[in-house]
């Protein structure tokens, strides 16, 4: 029940401005000490020992403030878990996406500058709506279904530990000179911990979408991503919108040759295909949120 009513409080509330403007996030709180602790460690020798110490203690540090937090009842947990689950402010930041390109291109640039860190001031139309659409594939199974599936298997514990996690890969855990070592650690971790919950985000879309008879397809697109987990919920997208995703894209100025996901999918997209997108993230949601019902109910 307490998932359950996570999921609604989530799903109503989503961040509050007059909130979050007067304190900072958890996510926020998460990033300083992460960032701190980049700063502090990684230099010198021995760079991925270094890492690996930081997650461990940042991993027992949130199962502690989980187990602790969980301790003080139910409705501390079900805020916690709400304020921790990305649902609504997902789908408010990719339709703004939308609704920026519906005012014109550099107002559609601005709003998904918020949400991916590719290059985006040359990005024409159909790029900045492929960046969103990616962005809302990969985050419902980040910010949305992984928190939602740890929380249920080890309750706050589980959900801070994988969100400590997640918010570490996404600070430390890239392949640069800087981070290759000292967030080697943080990016294997993450990876696992996502290996389930990114299956399972394909399987939901595949599902709610009548895809399930292209799985096949959305396996092998799977295999073609970068990353071991995000190519599973974008090829399911891809496939569920009839769209190719991931593809040629620049970071700090380098073109990055990508294959696309769905090569065979429509490449030209437009606003209403970010709607369509989004359509399908409140899907996913309502599928995970009749399961939990279910299972609260056995």
């Amino acid at each position: 029940m307490t998932l359950i009513l996570a999921m609604l409080l989530d799903a109503w509330a989503g961040e509050p401005r007059w909130l979050w403007s007067r304190l900072p996030h958890p996510a926020v709180l998460m990033g300083r000490l992460i960032g701190w602790a980049d700063a502090r460690f990684n230099q010198g020798a021995a760079r991925r020992i270094k890492g690996l110490a930081v997650m461990t203690v940042l991993g027992l540090g949130a199962l502690a403030l989980g187990a602790a937090l969980a301790s003080l009842g139910t409705v501390v947990e079900v805020i916690v878990a709400a304020i921790l689950i990305a649902q609504r402010s997902l789908v408010e930041h990719v339709q703004a996406v939308a609704e920026g390109l519906r005012h014109g291109l550099p107002e559609g640039r601005r709003a998904v500058a918020m949400i991916v860190s590719r290059d985006t001031g040359a990005m024409d139309e159909s790029a900045v709506a492929r960046a969103a659409i990616e962005s809302a594939a990969e985050n419902m199974s980040d910010g949305v279904v992984a928190p939602l599936f740890w929380f249920a298997v080890a309750g706050l514990p589980g959900l801070l530990l994988y969100k400590i996690t997640n918010t570490a890969d996404s600070m430390i855990g890239y392949r640069t000179p800087r981070h290759e070592a000292f967030g080697w650690a943080a990016a294997r971790f993450d990876d696992l911990l996502n290996l389930l919950p990114a299956r399972g985000t394909a399987a939901l879309i595949a599902l709610t979408q009548g895809g399930l008879r292209d799985w096949r397809g959305i396996v092998a697109d799977a295999r073609l991503h970068r990353s071991p987990n995000a190519g599973w919920p974008e090829a399911a997208m891809a496939r569920a919108l009839g769209i190719a995703l991931s593809g040629p894209r620049a970071y700090d100025g380098q073109m990055q040759a990508f294959p696309f996901v769905n090569a065979a999918g429509r490449k030209p997209l437009l606003a209403q295909d970010i709607t369509g997108a989004v359509r399908v993230l409140w899907a996913v949601w309502a599928a995970v949120f009749c399961l939990a019902v279910v299972l609260a109910f056995l």
